[in-house]
């Protein structure tokens, strides 16, 4: 998948289905994945994001909702792998726009769902930097 292709799954995105395929999808995605969804999700609410970066998240969580994509979501292990990499692209283009309150809102909505968890589970890498030093992602 390329960062380029994925803004077509934006008309997939709507908040209901993301939340129904959290819940179904919680303990066999895994956590750091709904973590990823969880940060997105808040970053979309916020009124203080561009209207480019919100197309990547949409298109981003509309991939995540569809049932039936590169590598389906029911096959074991690899099921959500392709899921992880289009969260992963849409959070580091829009990584500006998380905030220490947006990561308290994901990480309390982890706690509800999930009680104690491993907070090393869902720790992320920074994005490659490029000479510069600017993240190095495409889209």
């Amino acid at each position: 998948m390329t960062p380029k292709n994925i803004e077509k799954y934006r008309d997939r995105y709507n908040e209901q289905d993301l939340l129904a395929k959290i819940t179904r999808a919680a303990k066999r995605a895994g956590i750091k994945v709904i973590y990823l969804a969880l940060l997105l999700y808040y970053v979309l609410k916020s009124p203080k994001v561009k209207m480019t970066d919100k197309g990547k998240i949409w298109g981003a969580l509309g991939y995540f909702i569809l049932p039936i994509d590169v590598i389906p979501d029911f096959i074991p292990v690899a099921g959500y792998t392709d899921d992880l990499a289009a969260l992963m692209w849409a959070f580091y283009s829009v990584a500006k726009n998380v905030t220490p309150e947006i990561e308290a809102q994901a990480k309390k909505k982890l706690h509800d769902w999930f009680g104690d968890y491993d907070e090393t589970e869902i720790i992320i890498e920074k994005a490659p930097a490029d000479n510069d030093g600017d993240v190095d992602v495409q889209g």
